[in-house]
């Protein structure tokens, strides 16, 4: 039976609400940080996993904690990660509920579970999955782990946007500036899509703007620079 052409026309599409990371935790501006541990956290979308290669291969050992979250279904991020670690100097891992964050680790968000970074029951940090909602349309997020960084790591933290579609990490980083920590994000030269990084740099929560090529190197430097003034 053929289906009446105004009963599709007055139809209404279905779209998913866009939540924001307040479903996932609230935000805490001017919480102190505990500890004084340095801890990168990098979000990335769309190009994000060529991006992540070639930004991770290029780093140290030595480097401080990692966590990351890539937008990707959850069937592929840890083959993802296993890959990267038989790349990286660094040891890469999907990370699990509860983890201490170790220097020289990478941990990339499960694609089933928000990743928030907490304080850890001694001076650190631990990881922390949530089977929340998504935000902004995505589980995992980059507004909840960029939010969640911001509340209990602050000036500790260095924020990195890489390339990807749409706004997500754009408010968590500008969130992350006013805790104090250090941003920087992917130009558009370099993106596959430049909507994330884009995003952050007009919420305000960018320092820097630099080649993906480049900002290994200005971690690398920022890290000994911090290790140096403790």
């Amino acid at each position: 039976m053929a289906l009446d052409k105004k009963t599709a026309a007055s139809k209404p599409i279905e779209v998913a609400p866009s939540h924001s990371a307040d479903m996932i935790l609230p935000r805490q501006p001017g919480k102190l940080s505990l500890g004084r541990q340095t801890v990168i956290v990098i979000g990335s979308s769309t190009g994000g996993t060529e991006a992540l290669r070639v930004l991770l291969t290029a780093l140290p050992a030595t480097m401080p904690p990692i966590v990351i979250t890539q937008h990707m279904p959850e069937m592929f991020t840890k083959s993802f990660a296993v890959r990267l670690d038989a790349l990286c100097k660094l040891t890469v891992k999907e990370a699990e509920d509860g983890e201490r964050l170790q220097p020289g680790h990478v941990y990339i968000a499960p694609g089933h579970s928000h990743l928030l970074v907490k304080p850890a029951s001694t001076i650190g940090y631990a990881t922390s999955l949530h089977h929340g909602v998504p935000v902004n349309r995505h589980k995992p997020s980059v507004d909840v782990l960029f939010r969640s960084a911001a509340n209990v790591i602050g000036k500790n933290c260095i924020g990195v946007i890489l390339t990807g579609m749409g706004r997500d990490g754009a408010a968590g980083m500008a969130e992350l500036k006013e805790a104090g920590a250090h941003n920087i994000a992917q130009d558009e030269a370099s993106c596959v899509v430049f909507g994330m990084p884009k995003e952050a740099i007009a919420c305000g929560g960018v320092h820097e703007i630099l080649p993906l090529s480049a900002i290994a190197g200005r971690l690398v430097a920022l890290c000994a620079g911090r290790a140096h003034a403790d």
